[in-house]
């Protein structure tokens, strides 16, 4: 089991502890600092003085010009990958009847509005049409038959 422990059973350090600090110590101690301090004084630093004199909006339009060449420089410098053909342009090479077969005999899930949703393979530009007079688009649509047997 511990012992109480009693300050007055121990025996104290003589006084004073220390030596006295010398005479005027704390009087000339503040002016022996702020002689050390000026003395060592760094010289400031030359080469990016010219940054700090920039204004704020300057300077962050600067960072941003730097780090948008520093992109631009790696992406030209780096070696080029080599190319692969896109899958755009490969897909548009499969028929459609085929894709959509293969759509449908696999086991996931497509609606018919799913395959609503591909795109068309031979996308033709309107200026490839034929540029017709009125009279002509109405004998062809008078030509058509009006019966809605696909429905």
């Amino acid at each position: 089991m511990n012992k109480p422990f009693r300050l007055d059973e121990h025996r104290r350090r003589p006084q004073p502890p220390l030596a006295p600090p010398p005479d005027r110590y704390f009087e000339q101690l503040p002016m022996r600092v702020m002689q050390r301090v000026q003395a060592t004084n760094p010289a400031p630093a030359v080469t990016w003085g010219w940054l700090s004199a920039l204004s704020a909006p300057l300077r962050t339009a600067l960072a941003s010009v730097v780090v948008l060449g520093g992109f631009a420089a790696s992406f030209l410098l780096s070696p080029e990958a080599t190319m692969q053909p896109v899958a755009g342009t490969s897909l548009a090479q499969v028929p459609r009847e085929e894709l959509v077969q293969y759509l449908m005999a696999s086991e996931q899930r497509i609606t018919l509005s799913d395959l609503a949703e591909l795109p068309a393979t031979q996308n033709l530009p309107t200026d490839t049409y034929l540029h017709a007079s009125p009279d002509e688009l109405q004998e062809v649509l008078d030509g058509q038959p009006s019966e809605e047997t696909y429905l």
